[in-house]
C-alpha cells in the first residue's frame, strides 16, 4: 500500500472499514491473496507509521512543515520515551482528530 493513499485514513467511516475487511477475506477465502495478510485496521496503522516516521526524520520532506516544533519539556524532565519529540497541539474537532499528523501525533499517548 503505497503512503499516498494513507492520509486520508482517519477520515474512513467503520463502515467502510468492514467493508473492505470483508473484501480481504473474500479475497483470501478464494485465494487471491495470501492468507497471512494483515486486517485493514492493522495495514493502515502500519502504514501511517512508516510514513509519519518518513516524515519526522527526514527535514526535507514536502510534508514536514506541517509538523509542530519540537518539545522542550523533554530537556527539564525525566519523562518516558516517546515514539516522537514534538509539541502536541490542542485538539479542538473531530476533523483535526481525523488529520493525519494529528493522528500520529497522538498515537500510542496513554
Amino acid at each position: 500500500m503505497s503512503d499516498r493513499h494513507i492520509m486520508w485514513s482517519g477520515f474512513i467511516t467503520a463502515t467502510d472499514c468492514k467493508r473492505v475487511d470483508a473484501f480481504l477475506r473474500r479475497s483470501k477465502r478464494s485465494r487471491f491473496c495470501s492468507p497471512d495478510l494483515a486486517s485493514y485496521d492493522d495495514l493502515l496503522a502500519e502504514a501511517d507509521t512508516r510514513l509519519f516516521s518518513r516524515i519526522s526524520t527526514n527535514s526535507l520532506h514536502v510534508l514536514c512543515d506541517l509538523l509542530p516544533p519540537p518539545s522542550t519539556v523533554s530537556q527539564h524532565y525525566s519523562l518516558r520515551v516517546r515514539s516522537h519529540y514534538f509539541s502536541l497541539p490542542y485538539l479542538t474537532t473531530h476533523l483535526a482528530d481525523s488529520n493525519f499528523i494529528t493522528r500520529c501525533l497522538f498515537n500510542d499517548a496513554y
